[in-house]
């Protein structure tokens, strides 16, 4: 038992930080992205142990927009009016296109990269799962209701890739992400139709 917690700390450790993580996300707290930058920052370690090269970049972009994340949703003005907090919203019509393009691209990208650049014996599901988060994380950033939307096809694929990979507190947790991201759409699908 203590091989494996010494094998796994790690593992553990980003799953524990992921749990609060998501709970925090569902309550729609401003603390996940405290939770987030942690969680982050050991992921990168994870992942380029287990090699999984575009998951570990993709901490670092992450990180980026977990800053910008919480200063989004700390210092949001609608208008010249200070809001308390950034409200839920949609998606805007006007970007699913450019997003959508944006994300075939990254993950032909990233996809190439890894094939040309590194062992990656997972290289579709790595980058597809990278590229996709892209537009996952950003979309919560702006507090976008879609955004569990995105997470739930992330959630699933990236679950099958770390059992795969034998990350197998991570993938656990990936399953859980499911069903709370199911919850979570319908919590903040409320949450926005209350300030509505």
């Amino acid at each position: 038992m203590q091989t494996f917690i010494l094998t796994h700390w790690l593992d553990i450790l980003t799953t524990l930080l992921g749990l609060a993580y998501i709970l925090l996300e569902y309550k729609a707290s401003i603390w996940l992205w405290a939770v987030g930058f942690a969680m982050q920052a050991l992921g990168i370690a994870l992942y380029y142990s287990k090699g999984l090269y575009a998951d570990c970049c993709m901490e670092v972009y992450y990180i980026c927009m977990t800053i910008y994340g919480f200063i989004t949703w700390k210092f949001t003005k609608v208008g010249k009016v200070r809001q308390t907090e950034l409200p839920v919203t949609h998606f805007k019509r006007s970007l699913i296109l450019p997003w959508t393009l944006g994300t075939l691209a990254l993950w032909a990208g990233i996809w190439w990269l890894l094939v040309t650049y590194t062992n990656s014996n997972v290289p579709i599901t790595d980058s597809f799962t990278t590229a996709l988060s892209f537009v996952g994380i950003w979309a919560l950033a702006r507090k976008y209701l879609e955004q569990w939307l995105i997470w739930i096809v992330v959630d699933v694929t990236t679950c099958i890739l770390y059992f795969y990979k034998d990350i197998p507190f991570k993938a656990s947790l990936y399953a859980l992400y499911v069903i709370i991201a199911i919850f979570g759409y319908r919590k903040w699908s409320r949450m926005m139709h209350k300030k509505a």
